[in-house]
Formats: structure tokens, C-alpha cells, sequence
């Protein structure tokens, strides 16, 4: 074979151009240049206790294909330089614990088009994540104390509380620090034992601006680690022993909390138009009369500017009740049984409930 040693050649088996990758010919660069290197098998761990993937480290959920995506993309190296690359995956499970992850891949190097088969095994381990590690431990960094001020909690109003922080967990970021330790009931109250401050700090607030009130944190030094004091946190939250439309009777006379402020309760008087905000601790000799479910709604039989007869719905009998400050004439009226008497309360936001209950 003559070679013109002046120009250019393959540098393997001395063909002349078109030259390709390093130097050589088309053959010899396909020969040698591999478009992907794939490992023949791929380890993954799940959790045993929750079933968690890891992933990259960090344990989550997530699903299969997306799980067989991430393990292809983390392990399966492409040429450098590997342009217009596309990857098809069809996983094909054996067991429990293996699958076999076929793969077609094509991409141009250096002009010339490369195709290629692949097949890898990933391999299922049982582990065991954060986590369930710290749970099996028992594990936890803030107790959350629910409490009323005044009078002990009733059940609906302890699984109402309760509910919230389920909704503030779906509401934030996933963390697995977000997980619960213990709770249950407690003399005059009920317990949350959680293994994150954060969330137990998000939770506290929400639930003062969701149901008023106060949260006040203690922090509690357990230890040192890495020469940093270790602390636990107890947050006390303490919920108001009335809800927003209760009638409470505060300094002589007759009001309803209409909306929580940072530090109290926004008050509408029941006798005129009168609204004034009032503190925690101003707040704390008002008495509760009645409930908000304890309200019932009444269309009056006849009614003028001052009075209306309406019919008694725990004796079915007529009586007379004076009219709210707001009252329009044809309108439903919200009563209230206050010391054996029927109460004509003003309008609130919060009685939109209760005018659909007409007796």
C-alpha cells in the first residue's frame, strides 16, 4: 500500500482522509470510540421500615421509572464529545430486587452517527433511611403542648387542632426531619412529640393565626455535639377559651370576637355599633356565654323598628325578642339563649352557618 507520508493518514491502519476521532479513519474510529460506557450492574437501596429510595444520597419517594431515569443519568457516562444524544430506556423487572434496564442509544461524534445497545442490571438493597433510624430511636427535637386557657379542651376542638398540622406538613417542603414521634392526650391538654423545631415552629404559628392566642417557646440544652450545645424545644400553645362568633361577656357587657390580632382579639359589641381590640391578658376575665354551635337562626313571624316574635325552637312557643342594632326587616335573625333569654345578636362573618340552619 503506497502512503504519502506527506499527507494525511490514518493513524492505525494508514488509510488516507476522510479522518474522524484522533486521527482515524471511519472503521477505525467506529471500531474504538464507544458513544456511552455502561456498568453492567447499578445498586440502589430502599428502606426496609417505609420504603424510601435513596437518591443521590438523600431518601425520598419517588417512582420506579423516574428512579431507573436517575440511576441512567447518574451512571452511565457519554462521550465527551457526544453531540445530539438520545437515550431510550424499557425496564424489564426479573425479581423483587432486579430489573434489567435496556437501553438504545444514539448520538453524532464528530459527524459520524453512533448506535448503540446496552443492557445493566440494577440491584435492589434493603436499608434503612434517617428517618426510621431516629424514630426507632425515639428520636426528637420539640414537644408541642396544646392547651386552652381557662377550661379544658374539648375533643372536636383537640382533633381540629390536631388536623392543622397535617396540613402544614403537605403545605411545606418534603424534610424527613418531618416526622412524629409520639402524641397522645395529657392531663389538661394533648402532646406532640416531633423531630423537627422548624415544623413544630410552623406549626405554632399557624395555629395563632388560624385559632388566636399564644405560643411560648423554652429551649432545653441536652448535650453538646461538635462542640455545639444540643437543645430541645417546648412550645406551649395556649388557645383562647372562645372562638371567634362566641358571645363572651367582658367588662360588664356583651361581645363577639370577629379576628385574632398579634396579640389578642378584635371585639364587636352585641348592644350597638361598636368595635375595639383588647389584649390577652385584658382578655383574660372575659366568660363565655354562649358558643358559636350553641347559635340558632329564626325568620320572624311579625316584627316592627324594635321588636320581632319569633318561634322558640326548644319550646315551639312565641316570644318576643328585641331586635338587633342591624336588623333589616324580613331578615333572618341569629339568637342566642343567654341567662333563660332569647338574645338578638348583630350580623358577623361568622354566622354565615348559621343562618342556613333555620329550625
Amino acid at each position: 500500500m503506497d502512503i504519502d507520508l506527506g499527507g494525511a493518514f490514518c493513524l492505525v491502519c494508514g488509510d488516507p482522509p476522510p479522518l474522524f476521532t484522533e486521527g482515524m479513519c471511519e472503521a477505525c474510529s467506529r471500531a474504538r470510540t464507544h458513544l456511552v460506557e455502561a456498568p453492567a450492574n447499578i445498586p440502589w437501596t430502599r428502606c426496609a421500615r417505609c420504603g424510601a429510595i435513596e437518591v443521590d444520597g438523600r431518601w425520598g419517594s419517588i417512582e420506579e421509572e423516574v428512579l431507573y431515569d436517575d440511576l441512567v443519568q447518574r451512571h452511565v457516562r457519554v462521550h465527551q464529545d457526544a453531540q445530539e444524544v438520545a437515550i431510550a430506556m424499557m425496564p424489564q423487572p426479573i425479581t423483587e430486587r432486579h430489573t434489567l434496564l435496556h437501553l438504545q442509544v444514539e448520538g453524532v461524534i464528530d459527524d459520524l452517527l453512533y448506535t448503540e445497545e446496552h443492557t445493566i442490571r440494577a440491584r435492589m438493597s434493603n436499608g434503612v433511611c434517617l428517618t426510621c433510624t431516629r424514630r426507632a430511636g425515639n428520636y426528637f427535637e420539640a414537644t408541642v403542648q396544646l392547651r386552652s386557657s381557662g377550661r379544658r379542651l374539648e375533643e372536636g376542638e383537640l382533633n381540629r387542632l390536631r388536623a392543622t398540622l397535617d396540613d402544614v406538613i403537605a403545605s411545606m417542603p418534603e424534610d424527613p426531619m418531618f416526622f412524629i414521634t409520639k402524641e397522645g392526650p395529657v392531663q389538661g391538654g394533648y402532646d406532640v412529640v416531633l423531630g423537627s423545631k422548624g415544623l413544630a415552629r410552623s406549626w405554632g404559628r399557624h395555629l395563632t393565626s388560624t385559632f388566636g392566642g399564644q405560643s411560648i417557646e423554652t429551649n432545653s440544652t441536652v448535650g453538646r455535639k461538635d462542640g455545639v450545645d444540643v437543645t430541645r424545644l417546648t412550645l406551649l400553645y395556649r388557645k383562647p377559651g372562645y372562638d371567634l362568633g362566641d358571645v363572651v361577656r367582658w367588662r360588664d357587657r356583651l361581645w363577639r370576637p370577629s379576628a385574632w390580632s398579634k396579640d389578642g382579639a378584635i371585639l364587636e359589641a352585641v348592644d350597638r355599633h361598636e368595635r375595639t381590640g383588647a389584649t390577652w391578658r385584658d382578655l383574660e376575665p372575659a366568660l363565655v356565654m354562649v358558643r358559636m354551635h350553641e347559635l340558632v337562626a329564626a325568620d320572624p313571624l311579625t316584627e316592627d323598628a324594635s321588636v320581632a316574635e319569633v318561634l322558640d325552637p326548644t319550646t315551639w312557643q312565641v316570644v318576643s325578642v328585641r331586635v338587633a342594632w342591624d336588623h333589616e326587616v324580613g331578615r333572618t335573625m341569629v339568637l342566642a339563649r343567654i341567662e333563660g333569654e332569647w338574645v338578638a345578636l348583630p350580623r358577623s362573618a361568622q354566622d354565615r352557618d348559621v343562618v342556613t340552619k333555620v329550625p
